[in-house]
């Protein structure tokens, strides 16, 4: 008996989730006085999960294997569930993960759960804690089948170091080669993306126009931080589809999200409310984010974002 965590990596280097599950993963086998084993595909350096408690990596090296096909990740965790016994299966809650993990529940007969936020309370019945209707509620879900599949919510455990001694297997799979096709994939361009970032900048129709986004870029530069924007900025070509978040857009769950210039639409908020905390700037005191956000500042853009850029300069220069 083991628990298996599936690992993702992205052109070979591990993803930040890669880290959280994990680092979840191990504390779920000491709750259950059994192994950690990690799944990897195509990763440059599996060992550098030692450090977050990885006893034994299973990897995977086959360059034609498209990591970005759900389908295809679902099977090879599978086979590789079968072959370690594993009766816990976890995944990340990324863009690939969120198709990834009902599908691997699916080809395993296994119970599911999404968006969990804590190791188990109970392992005997198996209840862990998870959100619910867009983050505004939690409950306790039962998993009563041999096998569960756990899809870990993004930034809700945190990485913590474990360092093991572990070894490093490697895993031959078998796969029907008319599912290794090669799929075309949406990707940002910039420094820190959407899903990995611990900050995300997001503009709206405050800023007047796409011209003005230089200081949204530049204030993401000084914090290390990803961009975004609303569905109203992507429909209108000021920015790419790729950095609309909300509901219909990419989930956020950052530890710092920056509104500057968006109204608070329901569908925005439904899509960064798992944030923890949210930073709005908007020139309307009775904007709705104001009533989600933790901290608020009442005026104009143009005037308090180049301001604050200038004092996180400064503070960064101090601070050095």
């Amino acid at each position: 008996m083991s628990v298996l965590v599936y690992a993702e990596s992205s052109e070979g280097k591990f993803k930040k989730g890669a880290q959280e599950v994990t680092s979840y993963g191990k504390k779920v086998a000491e709750q259950l006085g059994t192994s950690l084993v990690v799944l990897t595909i195509n990763a440059n350096d599996s060992s550098e999960l030692y450090r977050f408690g990885a006893e034994k990596i299973v990897s995977v090296k086959n360059d034609a294997l498209p990591t970005s096909n759900a389908k295809i990740v679902a099977d090879i965790i599978k086979q590789a569930t079968e072959k370690e016994n594993a009766t816990v299966v976890i995944v990340d809650s990324s863009a690939n993960g969120l198709t990834i993990a009902p599908m691997t529940a699916i080809n395993l007969n296994a119970g599911y759960a999404s968006n969990v936020i804590e190791t188990p309370s109970s392992t005997s019945p198996f209840v862990v804690k998870r959100k619910s209707f867009s983050s505004k509620a939690f409950n306790n879900t039962e998993i009563n089948t041999t096998i569960k599949v756990i899809g870990l919510a993004k930034n809700s455990y945190g990485i913590h170091e474990n360092s093991v001694n572990g070894t490093t297997e490697d895993f031959s799979t078998s796969l029907v080669e008319s599912g290794l096709k090669s799929t075309s994939i949406d990707k940002t361009t910039g420094k820190v993306t959407i899903a990995d970032a611990d900050i995300v900048v997001s503009g709206g129709r405050g800023l007047k126009g796409p011209e003005n986004w230089g200081m949204i870029e530049e204030l993401a530069e000084v914090l290390g931080a990803a961009t975004a924007c609303s569905k109203p900025v992507s429909d209108m070509d000021w920015r790419p589809h790729s950095e609309h978040v909300g509901q219909t857009g990419k989930p956020v769950s950052s530890n710092l999200y920056i509104a500057i210039g968006i109204s608070g639409a329901i569908q925005h908020l439904a899509g960064i409310n798992s944030s923890k905390i949210k930073l709005v700037i908007n020139t309307d005191a009775e904007a709705p984010f104001f009533k989600a956000a933790d901290y608020g500042v009442v005026g104009d853009a143009f005037e308090v974002v180049p301001n604050l850029i200038e004092k996180l300069k400064t503070f960064k220069a101090n601070n050095a």
